[in-house]
């Protein structure tokens, strides 16, 4: 793990140019581990209200509790990163990712069997165990196993194809709400979303029969285990201050992006769906037909905004490697926060569904960065920990989001609120909270540039 300590040269030409097989192989498994994650992420996202109709009590806030299941599915995701980021490092990528996409899977349909709002919250806290441990896994596994001059692209790609797990989920959706009153019960649709996101356990047959380990991690354990290097070792990612400075920036850096879009940005199929209400029964539109609209419009906001998401994961990779990680970064937090604020402030209904493109592209194109920045920050025994230790940690304080933004909108309702005022309480709470996008413009400016040099590995050990 020591060469030399000078510049890789710039990546130029088409990124997967002269990858084999095998390669494809890696990089698609990978994608799909991830992309089948974030399906089974959109379809609780989705589900979430109607299976909290359903599970609740009379008289218990469908919104606050359905705050308190997210809080509790992202805090088992960033515990699972932390524990499968570290055991990646260990004991290999390939055999770790597989456990997880089982747990994920299995965890997530079992949740369709929940009789209360205790057994639902315990499965969403194991499937965010499940969760938590892939990102880290995928792109140390890509970072890794494919050649130099593809990993922007490729890390990337792996990232922007999460969307497509994201729109399926909406596809999912507008299906399974157009069923509701004639193939399956009204208000049902959620047990049928759990269970569909039972399905990606059967990869885990394909990543445990022909995923092998990266050699460069194969390589590394044998040459640490004769000199005695920590592989996903907590003790050494802090207590080596040139790992310590880049692992707690990447914290910050992330939580900033993570708050944003899982305590704001995916609260808007709520906002959706109160408006169409709003709306569907100004026209007096039959209460069973507004059930089945919000369902379907909330797949279509879903396939929007991740339409939008794509797009910014790659308009972001291509700024990135054009002219660098913190330029792009910069911009992105600060579109971030604008198309935020203007999305929760002015949705007023159908006609503004284009908004939701606009916030996609400009909250997940921050992501595109996470999958690219991040393993460029450490070395080969502790990319996966280093990695899933930024990503994840700061979902204990993301966990929060939910929790207080359900708290903001109580606050500003008042008494006894109106619709209309839970509404408005809705809509302010999110603008308030959108702030956090500018925690992360701030962080970029004590970041390193990493674009055209080489992964940590290749620099000399410092004495």
């Amino acid at each position: 793990m020591s060469s030399t300590d000078t510049a890789s040269k710039p990546v130029t030409g088409i990124w997967w140019k002269d990858l084999t097989p095998y390669h494809w192989f890696v990089f698609t498994v990978a994608c799909l581990a991830w992309l089948f994650d974030c399906l089974d992420q959109q379809l609780f996202l989705l589900a979430r209200n109607g299976a909290m109709k359903k599970l609740l009590a009379p008289g218990m806030d469908v919104k606050l509790y359905g705050g308190y299941a997210t809080t509790i599915f992202v805090a088992g995701w960033a515990t699972g990163g932390l524990i499968f980021g570290a055991v990646g490092d260990r004991f290999g990528r390939a055999k770790t990712l597989a456990f997880t996409v089982l747990l994920y899977s299995v965890c997530t349909g079992l949740s369709a069997f929940s009789k209360g709002w205790i057994d639902f919250a315990i499965y969403r806290f194991v499937t965010g165990l499940g969760v938590g441990g892939v990102f880290g896994l995928s792109v140390a596994l890509v970072a890794d196993s494919l050649p130099e001059h593809a990993r922007t692209g490729a890390l990337g790609l792996l990232q922007a194809l999460s969307a497509v797990g994201n729109i399926t989920a909406g596809c999912i959706a507008i299906v399974l709400g157009n069923l509701e009153g004639t193939s399956i019960e009204a208000g049902m649709s959620w047990k049928y979303m759990f269970l569909i996101g039972a399905l990606p356990a059967f990869l885990c047959v394909f990543i445990l029969v022909r995923l092998k380990e990266p050699e460069k991690w194969v390589a590394a354990r044998a040459e640490g285990k004769l000199t005695g290097a920590k592989f996903g070792s907590y003790a050494s990612l802090f207590g080596e201050a040139r790992w310590r400075r880049p692992a707690l920036l990447g914290m910050c850096l992330c939580i900033s992006g993570v708050v944003g879009l899982w305590g704001i940005g995916f609260f808007s199929p709520e906002l959706v769906g109160d408006v169409l209400e709003r709306s569907l029964k100004h026209e007096g539109v039959t209460p069973d037909k507004i059930a089945k609209a919000k369902t379907v419009w909330t797949g279509v906001n879903m396939i929007v905004q991740n339409i939008g998401a794509f797009c910014g994961m790659i308009a972001f990779t291509k700024a990135a490697q054009r002219w660098g990680r913190k330029p792009a970064f910069s911009v992105a937090f600060l579109a971030a926060f604008i198309a935020t604020v203007g999305y929760f402030q002015l949705f007023n209904g159908k006609g503004d569904i284009w908004m939701s493109f606009v916030m996609g592209f400009c909250q997940l194109a921050l992501f595109a960065g996470f999958a690219i920045y991040l393993p460029e920050l450490f070395p080969t025994r502790l990319r996966s920990t280093g990695v899933s230790f930024c990503y994840n940690v700061g979902r204990f304080i993301a966990a929060c989001g939910p929790f207080l933004q359900g708290q903001m909108t109580v606050w500003f309702a008042g008494v006894n609120p109106s619709p209309e005022a839970k509404l408005a309480a809705f809509r302010n709470a999110c603008g308030w909270m959108s702030l956090v996008f500018l925690l992360g413009l701030v962080v970029v400016f004590f970041l390193r540039e990493t674009k055209d040099q080489p992964m940590p590995e290749d620099a000399v050990p410092e004495k």
